[in-house]
């Protein structure tokens, strides 16, 4: 599924979203717009360049090791299920369909804004695509390039008025079965998405 045009103009400065950005809990019982969850998709790793691979974050050797999966409960014009975002062509491929925002927030250690979120972004690696070029050091860069889309994510959440906080605290092997993710996948980061 094609997702809506990103936007590169918005109503917030960059300046005024790093003054208001916080960690966000609690959600308004409201879905979450496609047109908001397309532009923090970009934002993530949207194609910024026409015709090139340069995304939206820094990627050592532009390497690209980060995938996005967006576990979907309540966003308008969506299916509810797990989708994963491919940046070439800014669309969503379903994987499977249905509310899986219950075994994510289990496999969260219950933590409550992950039911509560309209949508759940997690982001997995794919760490062979970094080492392969930079050996042992390309683990760092993979966990730097996490924290540059995780700061993309709080910044263009925040302008959209959506609320976000990042989760770290997981099991692995829980999340990464609930996406359905390659077996060289490893989940870094959860993001849940609802107005704020």
């Amino acid at each position: 599924m094609y997702l809506p045009k990103p936007r590169i103009y918005g109503k917030m400065s960059l300046e005024e979203a790093i003054f208001k950005r916080r960690s966000v809990k609690e959600f308004l019982d409201k879905p979450l717009k496609l047109e908001d969850l397309s532009q923090i998709l970009w934002a993530a790793q949207g194609i910024t360049e026409p015709g090139k691979k340069f995304r939206s974050a820094p990627s050592a050797g532009a390497t690209y090791p980060l995938e996005i999966y967006v576990v979907v409960k309540e966003v308008e014009n969506l299916k509810p299920g797990v989708h994963r975002y491919i940046p070439v062509n800014h669309s969503l491929k379903m994987i499977k369909e249905g509310d899986f925002s219950y075994q994510l927030y289990r496999a969260c250690i219950n933590q409550r804004w992950v039911l509560d979120a309209k949508a759940n972004l997690v982001i997995t690696a794919v760490y062979g695509r970094t080492t392969s070029i930079y050996g042992e050091r390309g683990v760092r860069y993979v966990h730097m390039e996490a924290g540059h889309v995780g700061q993309n994510i709080y910044l263009q959440s925040t302008a959209l008025g959506v609320g976000t906080v990042a989760v770290g605290a997981f099991y692995d092997e829980y999340v990464e079965k609930v996406v359905e993710c390659e077996p060289d996948e490893k989940a870094l980061y959860v993001f849940p998405l609802g107005i704020q």
